[in-house]
């Protein structure tokens, strides 16, 4: 085996609620971590040297900072591997959403490399090197839906319908670090239960924050409210609504505002990239 294409899936919070300040300056959180089966994809091929190369349809991705050469490299020497590889991302959710996007493409590489250079690592090492690159991408590399505690990692597999969600992201890019710090962020909404989880009160304590700095969000939930209840997923600035079916799912995206784009995905329990990499062996 040379070369391995695999998915790296977006997510969304169903609710997120922040239950506290830690001393370390991060947050304590609930939320429910929806998987989609839409994403990323991205190539791995296999290099007779050990250079590490990254190229992607969005060429300004490509630098140092970029999370899949983070995870590649965090990898190769966790490892000390003496393999390289050539890695093609082909990015397709926006940055800056909300959709776990960059956490999923690191998690994605951690598991393809893996396969790719024969490490032979378990989920829980992978999960523990992705968790230094971000709390999200422990999620992308266990790859199943989860209630999530602490800062995002403490994750419990739970099953869910799967439904048909509608997805749009205004024209706008949220710094993750400018919510968290800003002063006027909720931060004390009471924990619940995990076998509370299904019935409590979602919310999300990031969107109205989000909402009053910037309106354009506002106005992209005024919009999508008219055609099914809406919020917005982690710290934007993507918002998303459940269908009952694709048709209806269709006919608002059909009426997608100019300043957005969207697109639809069905909620699942078990992310694609098990079944992509189990089709490798």
């Amino acid at each position: 085996m040379t070369t391995i294409t695999l998915p790296a899936v977006a997510k969304l919070n169903l609710f997120l609620h922040i239950t506290g300040r830690r001393t370390d300056g991060y947050h304590n959180l609930q939320t429910l971590f929806q998987l989609l089966d839409s994403g990323d994809e991205l190539t791995f091929t296999l290099r007779d040297d050990s250079d590490i190369v990254l190229s992607c349809n969005d060429a300004a991705l490509v630098n140092e900072q970029n999370l899949v050469l983070r995870a590649a490299h965090m990898l190769q020497q966790y490892s000390s591997c003496t393999k390289g590889c050539d890695i093609y991302l082909d990015k397709q959710l926006p940055m800056g959403g909300g959709l776990g996007g960059g956490s999923s493409d690191a998690a994605t590489t951690l598991l393809g490399l893996n396969k790719l250079w024969q490490l032979g690592f378990s989920n829980d090492e992978l999960a523990a090197l992705g968790l230094k690159l971000g709390a999200d991408v422990p999620l992308f590399v266990r790859g199943q839906t989860s209630f999530a505690e602490g800062v995002g990692e403490k994750l419990q597999p739970i099953d869910l319908p799967e439904r048909i969600y509608l997805v749009v992201t205004p024209d706008c890019h949220i710094s993750t670090a400018e919510i968290f710090q800003h002063p006027d962020l909720i931060r004390d909404t009471p924990s619940i239960r995990a076998d509370d989880v299904l019935t409590a009160n979602w919310h999300n304590d990031c969107q109205p924050l989000v909402e009053r700095l910037y309106p354009i969000v506002a106005i992209t939930l005024q919009w999508l409210v008219e055609y099914a209840p809406c919020q917005m997923t982690g710290t934007g600035a993507s918002v998303f609504a459940a269908f009952p079916d694709q048709t209806s799912a269709q006919h608002a995206l059909a009426h997608l505002p100019p300043s957005c784009r969207g697109f639809i995905a069905k909620g699942v329990n078990q992310s694609p990239v098990w079944a992509a990499l189990a089709d490798t062996e």
